[in-house]
């Protein structure tokens, strides 16, 4: 069954990657694996990540920030060429004024704050969704646990009722209370679902430390 994997790059670091030692994912590999685990006849013909290129004068790391997310994409890129796609967003960085943490909440007591917030990718994964559930994609796998996606698999199951959705949500297999719970109206719109990701999953799934190209060899950065 032909499969394209739709990855929330956000919602993929902050629900399994971030202050983890498997940042240097390969996410190829890894979800690959989990979608011939559901159904052993999946073929992926497409990965397409989701993401927004760092801003390096807000990063913890500066520009070392954004030469290491360009060698993780470009490691990518090398390694599947025919297969892996980025789509990019952008990041806006605005002032704006927040109503201070107390508890009742004085909405006249506002705090001036930096807000940081990425653009166009929820809608660049709705409308690849969209676009490729016309076209008769055999199966649509999302990775995001964001409900952001869901009108667009309700869209796509009114009127594509043949294409089979999907979804895997990036979360860690919780190991006693739920702190970040699944998304329900994802899981209730997809044929199959996957609520977590195993730790020794994304062990098993890094990429290599060095990966040859036709210029210079791409490394792992030092603090990926």
């Amino acid at each position: 069954m032909k499969t394209t994997l739709y990855i929330d790059g956000f919602n993929l670091y902050y629900g399994v990657l971030k202050g983890s030692p498997y940042k240097w994912l390969d996410v190829v590999k890894l979800f690959t694996h989990i979608c011939q685990e559901q159904n052993p006849d999946a073929e992926i013909v497409a990965v397409k990540f989701f993401t927004a290129p760092v801003k390096g004068k807000i990063a913890t790391r500066g520009e070392q920030a954004v030469m290491s997310q360009n060698a993780y994409h470009k490691a990518l890129r090398t390694l599947y060429p025919d297969l892996f796609q980025v789509i990019e967003g952008y990041f806006i960085l605005e002032a704006g004024g927040m109503p201070r943490y107390q508890n009742p909440l004085v909405k006249t007591d506002r705090v001036n704050v930096w807000r940081l917030e990425e653009k166009k990718t929820d809608v660049n994964i709705a409308l690849h969704l969209y676009r490729d559930a016309y076209k008769g994609m055999g199966q649509l796998v999302l990775v995001s646990n964001d409900s952001d996606i869901v009108p667009a698999l309700e869209a796509i199951q009114e009127d594509f009722p043949q294409s089979i959705t999907a979804t895997i949500m990036p979360r860690l297999k919780p190991a006693g209370g739920e702190a970040r719970p699944p998304n329900a109206e994802l899981s209730n719109l997809s044929h199959w679902t996957r609520h977590y990701i195993l730790e020794e999953e994304l062990k098993a799934c890094q990429l290599p430390n060095m990966i040859p190209t036709k210029k210079r060899a791409v490394y792992k950065p030092d603090y990926w």
